[in-house]
């Protein structure tokens, strides 16, 4: 058990979480709309001491301004994981190798990383997430993993086989990422199909080999904001130390309501 700490006012900061609309099947047919999310992420989040939930995504129309006025109502954002960002999201043609893509919920989720950056929210991303964090500064994603980074295809795995695959990462020194964690290098699992080839405005706070970007986090101007990126996906992971992101989260989330209420 992780020890759960409430807000002077007696309540759980509230953590607003992505989910990812799939088509699965349902007594409505075989391929029903629905906001799906593993259980895992506000498990993680409530473990912390949080109040997780699940913000869904508006029509396109609204999107910006109920992205604000989302996050007015809540003091973290947790960008889950996904299917991968289409192949226009940051830019670029991009070949044939994304799966899942979702413009609709691309541009709901970037509006969604900037207006969290402008009010200064704990963020934190996860894989998916941590990509829509780069592409909404001006970075850029590899579609297929650099063969340098030697992880292997979760395409050709079976479900075992990607729940036990892991790699190293190293942490850069003086980062936030390795405050998070307290070390200066992880063993993390490796369920991701693309990678970020360039953070843009953002800093890189952690490597695997061949140099693939594992970890972002801000910089400069967006200094103040404190947000982490994760290209692994911790709440899959049974290690007491993969819990630390979520306890940092939820803490700064209510360093953060504190602010906002005056208490």
């Amino acid at each position: 058990m992780y020890p759960i700490e409430v807000n002077v006012d007696g309540k759980r900061p509230r953590i607003a979480i992505t989910p990812w609309r799939r088509e699965l099947p349902t007594m409505l047919g075989e391929r029903t709309t629905l906001d799906a999310l593993d259980p895992a992420y506000p498990d993680r989040v409530a473990e912390a001491g949080g109040l997780p939930l699940i913000l869904s995504r508006p029509p396109a129309s609204a999107a910006p301004e109920i992205a604000d006025q989302a996050l007015e109502l809540v003091d973290g954002l947790l960008l889950s994981g996904g299917g991968d960002l289409a192949p226009r999201a940051d830019g670029g043609d991009g070949p044939s190798a994304v799966k899942d893509a979702d413009s609709e919920a691309d541009r709901w989720e970037v509006e969604l990383v900037r207006a969290a950056a402008r009010r200064r929210l704990p963020t934190l991303g996860i894989c998916r997430g941590a990509q829509l964090m780069a592409v909404a500064f001006g970075g850029r994603l590899e579609r297929e993993l650099p063969r340098a980074a030697r992880h292997r295809d979760i395409y050709r795995l079976d479900a075992a086989e990607i729940l036990a695959e892991r790699h190293p990462v190293a942490l850069a020194p003086g980062s936030r990422v390795s405050d998070v964690y307290g070390e200066e290098a992880l063993i993390v699992n490796t369920i991701h199909h693309n990678s970020i080839a360039d953070a843009g405005e953002l800093a890189v706070g952690a490597v695997a080999e061949g140099g693939l970007i594992e970890a972002i986090e801000p910089r400069g101007e967006l200094a103040g904001w404190p947000a982490l990126g994760l290209q692994w996906h911790p709440e899959k992971m049974a290690e007491a130390a993969q819990r630390r992101p979520f306890e940092r989260l939820v803490a700064e989330a209510r360093r953060h309501r504190s602010a906002r209420t005056g208490r």
